[in-house]
């Protein structure tokens, strides 16, 4: 079975929506996890972004990088800029992939323009994991 980390700044919105849709497209391939260099919290807009699309990421936790040091992941994917630029070293097989995403975190407007560049972020999201399932695991 395939390990993959998803890695992001805060682990609260991109790599929490990246997990769920990962574990969705997977089924039963692959064991996938998210950390943020830092941790935030699961953002509560990720977690009803993701319900409308009918995966449920409310019981996930925001976990730091280190707390999966001794994991021999053979997938480490990076989706954000921030994350690519501190990610620890691995000293593991761990194949890297990189898709800066924007942060939905820091969308600025009215509530439902904020939760519409949530949808737009998890579908550009969901787009990239469905691929990368089909072509990695």
């Amino acid at each position: 079975m395939k390990k993959i980390l998803v890695l992001c700044t805060g682990n609260s919105c991109r790599s929490q929506i990246a997990e769920g849709y990962l574990k969705y497209f997977s089924g039963n391939k692959a064991e996938v996890y998210s950390a943020g260099v830092e941790t935030h919290g699961v953002n509560p807009l990720a977690v009803q972004t993701m319900l409308e699309d009918g995966v449920d990421i409310s019981n996930h936790t925001s976990n730091n990088v280190n707390e999966y040091r001794d994991v021999d992941f053979d997938f480490v994917i990076t989706v954000c800029d921030n994350a690519k630029e501190r990610c620890p070293y691995f000293p593991s097989k761990a194949q890297k992939f990189h898709h800066n995403f924007p942060d939905p975190a820091k969308a600025k407007g009215t509530e439902e323009q904020i939760k519409e560049q949530f949808r737009m972020v998890r579908n550009m999201i969901k787009e990239y994991c469905s691929s990368f399932i089909k072509e990695h695991v």
